[in-house]
């Protein structure tokens, strides 16, 4: 699951499905690609959201309508886009991250494209840099939440590492998701590898299943059904305390409670992260480029950058772009996450997947 379609789910487990719709754009869903001059389509996964206004102000000044097709996860939209690349069904796609950009840069999905602005994005998110293939977009962190109450009602420190997590007193405790299945459970995986390295992972998760993680297929599962902090958690009665999920979960916990609490009921652990960064890029046979081109230069501008936060729950990668100060108070960055290269994931990603789950689903 992507950083967006985790805030769109947890808006709906907190009874604020009405509140969010309305925040998404106002382009005509449908789909297929730019029939015409004046029509630019994003293709993305089903998680895509901005401000109405937002996509009105760009439409106005561009004198392009914008057309979203959402095209489920992040996997499945990065791999049907592949297929359909030599007739693509929009312009742009948005919404490949790191975990999966080599995958898509390989196989010859973008074509060159120097967004203007791209000289004010923070560096360390730049990507491929001496073609121009795709834009970064968002960040956010994938990281271990915990549930407040159940550490101060057991009169335990909530874990801050990945070495905590294999402790005695933390049996039990945790869910995650399947790292085949879902962007959490990959993000968290490649966490792991990053930490500990290729010779060290397995051994790492064999103590993570002794101790007794659980898997689960997807993130709403973990933390909408099995995580005791969240708000759907509580109504499913989930009696997990730990859970893979993001550094902007505590923030929406408090941003779409109704009444808002003075403090989050969820925290991080801040020891556990792994960057996410998520890109967008000009289709390969784009029928509309000068579109596409334009679409792109607005989705690193500063009002879309500043609207990010509040709509997909993700960070700004504009520098400058100012955030939120619920946002910012409750969801900060993590301040040394695990990152890795995407040519590193690329040169290991499936066969860690496969790796990972032999060793821990059988």
């Amino acid at each position: 699951m992507s950083i967006t379609k985790k805030a769109t789910v947890l808006a709906v487990g907190l009874g604020m499905v009405g509140g969010l719709a309305a925040c998404g754009s106002s382009s005509d869903d449908t789909g297929g690609g730019s029939g015409d001059s004046k029509t630019v389509t994003l293709v993305s996964h089903d998680s895509w959201a901005a401000s109405k206004d937002v996509i009105a102000a760009f439409e106005e000044k561009s004198g392009y309508k914008v057309r979203v097709l959402e095209d489920g996860d992040a996997g499945q939209a990065v791999n049907k886009a592949i297929l359909t690349k030599d007739n693509p069904q929009g312009d742009v796609f948005f919404g490949v991250d790191n975990t999966l950009l080599s995958r898509a840069l390989d196989n010859g999905l973008f074509q060159p494209y120097e967004a203007k602005g791209s000289d004010l994005i923070l560096p360390e998110y730049r990507a491929d840099q001496d073609k121009h293939r795709v834009t970064p977009v968002d960040t956010g962190d994938i990281c271990v939440n915990y549930d407040k109450a159940y550490f101060s009602k057991h009169g335990l420190t909530p874990p801050d590492s990945f070495g905590d997590l294999v402790k005695p007193e933390y049996k039990d405790l945790l869910v995650t998701e399947n790292a085949g299945s879902s962007s959490p459970g990959l993000g968290f995986l490649l966490g792991t590898a990053a930490k500990y390295g290729d010779d060290g992972w397995q051994d790492y998760w064999k103590k993570l299943k002794a101790n007794g993680v659980k898997v689960v297929d997807s993130w709403e599962q973990a933390y909408n059904e099995e995580f005791s902090g969240s708000a759907g958690g509580k109504k499913a009665k989930g009696d997990r305390p730990l859970v893979v999920s993001y550094a902007s979960s505590p923030p929406a916990e408090v941003i779409y409670a109704d009444p808002q609490p003075a403090t989050a009921p969820t925290g991080v652990a801040d020891g556990t992260c792994f960057r996410q960064v998520e890109y967008a890029g000009l289709l390969s046979n784009a029928k509309n480029t000068e579109g596409g081109k334009a679409l792109l230069d607005f989705l690193i501008g500063k009002q879309f950058q500043e609207d990010l936060p509040l709509n997909m729950f993700v960070y700004p990668v504009r520098e400058g772009a100012q955030i939120p100060e619920a946002f910012a108070k409750y969801g900060p960055q993590a301040k040394d996450p695990q990152t890795m290269d995407p040519a590193e994931i690329a040169d290991n990603r499936d066969q860690w997947v496969k790796s990972w789950t032999s060793l821990v689903l059988k």
